[in-house]
């Protein structure tokens, strides 16, 4: 098994994945720094963390969805979803591979062609979707501890944050399934000229496991509101949350085969979606390195089109003239928000060095104050890393760190014996050329750098891969106009970080994907445009 998981790397494993549509004024203002009971505060490596809450849920589903039916996989397979407070089964999921592909895939093809979806009015399908959004809303608290107890995301984070975003971004996609629209344009002929905007038909999407149900939201929402149907892959990690909402989704009125839900590992059923004949379309969230197999498998079959929302290490530029306190704040809710684990996390903190020393030891101050403990506990801000590899993969970059010459100001090392909890971690003197500098750790692992003036920051900035996100913290609107639209990424966020919102589209730059996700701009992944032209005998008028 544990061979299998490390291959899974290839497809189903997002390695990275976007931050949800979350603010810190989610959390109602400054957050819990205090003590609370239960969790820990002193990151001691002899501390053990307590006896885990046992989760206020049920797991009811943990079958595929195929054609509006949860059956079991072909092979009669399962594999286990594990908690990552205990590294303990939660359930046995059942094992998706070529077959249950195929099978869904037909579903959904007969869902397009033959079903009503594509065919009901605009307003139809988005009250289905207004419904869907309501019994998320009324379900709320179940959903959120499921997607806590499979991820290890923070309860409070989940049921506050994530699943009313869940609902807001379906009411938004609602909203836009009645006024998707085309154009009549003009012909330097006698021609009546119609532009359409058709549904692409049969789109495969493919979610990582760092926010489950809001790249479900992110993908499944405009596919739907533009009248296609889906084939939905997944994260082995996380594989239950989807096939909760999904089926409140059907409670709502969806019609069978619209959505249907496979779980299951890379190599096999995420190869088989990417690579098959009848999807149209493929959606695909995660690592770069897994991205650009994604989109050769796609490429070697029908040639599908294909939008990626890949990894980061996005900059966070800290000025001189900044608010220091406001700067350490964000940027460490930047980098530590949800366990680190977010592709637009703030992995590489640049601050000038007249405020370096300053700004270093305040990090340390907010990361020796972060709370890390049961995420189903009140007032923690940090649970474990999503599993065993993540976690040792984290651990390995901090050692890498401190063999480079990297200063370990704090953390450095797991919490306990049990589960996956590691402490927050500060790096200072860190280097361009060191590796946790380089590549995208996915942990909680702050590493900061100094510079000494804009041009060369900006230059520093964009000697990356990678061009997602990235931060700036000044009170010189000129410095902030020379940053918005010299740094090379997909966000730039001024005096914030990890602001989102239904309407503002999300995605990178260079090995960071193409396509965005979100807005307007996502409507344009799931449609095809049609030009239709007809001859005009003596008309009126051109």
């Amino acid at each position: 098994m544990a061979a299998r998981r490390l291959a899974c790397s290839l497809l189903s494993r997002s390695g990275a994945a976007c931050a949800p549509s979350l603010s810190r004024s989610v959390f109602g203002g400054d957050r819990i720094h205090g003590s609370a009971s239960g969790v820990l505060r002193g990151f001691s490596t002899a501390t053990a963390i307590e006896e885990p809450i046992q989760p206020p849920v049920q797991v009811n589903h943990t079958q595929l969805l195929i054609n509006g039916q949860f059956v079991d996989s072909a092979s009669g397979r399962t594999f286990p979803t594990l908690d990552p407070r205990t590294g303990e089964l939660i359930a046995h999921v059942a094992e998706g591979d070529v077959e249950d592909v195929n099978r869904a895939v037909v579903a959904a093809r007969k869902a397009f062609d033959e079903g009503p979806w594509p065919k009901m009015t605009g307003y139809q399908r988005s009250c289905i979707l207004y419904r869907f959004a309501d019994l998320i809303e009324k379900h709320n608290d179940e959903i959120a501890a499921l997607e806590t107890w499979d991820n290890g995301k923070p309860y409070e984070q989940a049921a506050k944050a994530e699943i009313p975003t869940l609902a807001r971004l379906m009411r938004y996609y609602a909203g836009w399934a009645d006024k998707i629209h085309g154009l009549i344009v003009p012909a330097d002929s006698p021609h009546h000229v119609q532009v359409l905007h058709e549904p692409i038909g049969v789109a495969g999407q493919i979610i990582p496991w760092n926010f489950p149900l809001l790249m479900f939201a992110w993908k499944v929402g405009p596919a739907l509101a533009c009248g296609n149907t889906i084939v939905l892959k997944t994260a082995e990690q996380t594989p239950l949350s989807a096939l909760l909402v999904s089926k409140l989704f059907h409670e709502a009125g969806l019609p069978d085969g619209v959505l249907n839900v496979i779980s299951g590992f890379g190599p096999t059923a995420g190869a088989a979606l990417a690579s098959h004949m009848d999807v149209d379309k493929l959606a695909f969230t995660g690592s770069t390195d897994t991205g650009k197999i994604v989109l050769e498998l796609a490429a070697r079959s029908n040639l599908k089109p294909v939008t990626l929302e890949l990894g980061g290490k996005s900059p966070i530029i800290i000025m001189d003239d900044a608010d220091i306190d406001q700067a350490v704040e964000v940027a460490h809710f930047a980098l530590f928000f949800n366990q680190g684990q977010c592709c637009c996390a703030g992995s590489r903190t640049f601050v000038h060095e007249r405020v370096y020393d300053e700004f270093v030891e305040k990090a340390k101050a907010r990361a020796l104050k972060r709370v890390v403990g049961d995420p189903f506990r009140k007032g923690v801000e940090q649970g474990p890393q999503i599993d065993e590899e993540q976690f040792s993969k984290i651990l390995h970059y901090i050692k890498s760190g401190v063999d480079s010459g990297a200063t370990l100001v704090t953390g450095g090392d797991r919490i306990g014996s049990k589960g996956y909890y590691i402490q927050p971690t500060v790096f200072s003197d860190v280097e361009d050329k060191m590796k946790i500098a380089k590549e995208e750790i996915f942990g909680p692992v702050q590493t900061i750098l100094k510079f000494k003036d804009v041009n060369e920051v900006i230059q520093r900035a964009n000697t990356t891969r990678y061009g997602l996100a990235a931060g700036v913290f000044t009170h010189n609107l000129n410095t902030a106009n020379t940053f918005m639209r010299a740094l090379r990424a997909g966000t730039v966020w001024i005096n914030c970080y990890d602001v989102f919102d239904a309407a503002i589209p999300f995605g990178g730059y260079k090995m960071s994907g193409n396509g965005r996700e979100k807005g307007i701009d996502s409507l344009k992944n799931y449609l095809q445009v049609k030009a239709v032209v007809t001859p005009l005998k003596n008309p009126a008028w051109l």
